[in-house]
């Protein structure tokens, strides 16, 4: 069964299910852990396994200001979870409707929903104010009619996997301790959009990916391998900023895919990180920007070379 996608919680739907409930930005090694024994807990039950959700994430909106930087958009989520053998995302609209919401009213709900049993992090909190605990949640819980098993922090060498250490790390452009956090190299995706098309006229045509997020986690031009579109880890080298040398105010992400010339308008690619180059800058003129754009090409070629 291919994952579905259910926005709210319908009324009238109750069917028996288990659920993991969070963030999940990154979907990092401690939340594929919490899917794979949400799916063994189901097969148990014989019951379909639900990932229950949030859009935005409940940090973005409690600080509009100053959200956290976001590791995966919703495009990103799906594109991860749909092979993960989940049956549902269940995606509900974090707003102050139901940021207030009791801790009650909250297990309410997942019994509306349909939960038979529910798996959480050792860290997940919920209710108005984030007051009620897991260890609360599990204690309470039989009242509502399903169980609540607490998940333990999954190692990472001398740290455990959380979405907080993955965006530290890819603030410093620590890329290998944030691919051991996520089990996989950092990935962005999204489809492609027409540009003003400079950079074809300085001979580096870009596919320009908009980032749908608020705030990137990490940023500058890197050394990069680009999927979709026909493309399988296609070496390419790519920017993720504002653009100053051309007046850009809004972060974008674009990649030159290296002996490439095709149409791929409007088709979906995902870019992984592998190498960080330099950071964004600004140039004396754009002619120095162009010599600098040959060095980058250069040095991410050398790199994708040698990693393979």
């Amino acid at each position: 069964m291919s994952l579905r996608l259910v926005r709210g919680v319908p009324r009238g739907t109750r069917s028996p299910c288990v659920v993991t409930i969070g963030a999940f930005d990154g979907l990092h090694v401690g939340h594929q852990a919490l899917i794979a024994r949400t799916l063994a807990r189901a097969r148990e039950l014989q019951v379909p396994a639900v990932l229950l959700s949030f859009e935005p994430m409940p940090r973005e909106f409690l600080n509009p200001k100053e959200p956290p930087a976001r590791l995966t958009n919703l495009r990103e989520r799906w594109r991860l979870l749909e092979h993960s053998g989940l049956d549902r995302l269940q995606l509900l609209t974090f707003n102050n409707r139901l940021r207030s919401l009791s801790g009650r009213d909250f297990m309410e709900l997942l019994h509306a929903l349909g939960a038979r049993a529910v798996v959480v992090g050792h860290d997940f909190r919920f209710g108005r104010g984030a007051e009620a605990s897991a260890e609360w949640f599990a204690g309470e819980s039989s009242k509502y009619g399903y169980e609540v098993e607490i998940f333990a922090a999954v190692p990472v060498g001398e740290e455990r996997a959380s979405s907080a250490l993955v965006r530290t790390a890819l603030a410093a452009n620590d890329l290998q301790r944030a691919a051991a956090m996520l089990g996989r190299a950092y990935t962005m995706r999204g489809r492609v959009v027409h540009g003003n098309q400079l950079g074809r006229k300085f001979g580096f045509p870009t596919a320009n990916l908009p980032l749908h997020r608020r705030r990137a986690p990490l940023g500058g031009i890197y050394a990069v391998r680009v999927s979709g579109a026909g493309c399988t880890a296609w070496p390419s080298v790519g920017s993720l900023g504002t653009r100053p040398m051309v007046g850009g105010v809004v972060p974008l992400l674009e990649v030159h895919l290296f002996d490439f010339d095709r149409d791929i308008y409007d088709e979906e690619l995902e870019v992984e990180f592998i190498a960080h180059l330099r950071e964004e800058q600004r140039f004396e003129s754009l002619d120095a920007m162009v010599v600098q754009m040959h060095r980058d090409a250069a040095e991410a070629r050398a790199i994708l070379a040698r990693v393979g």
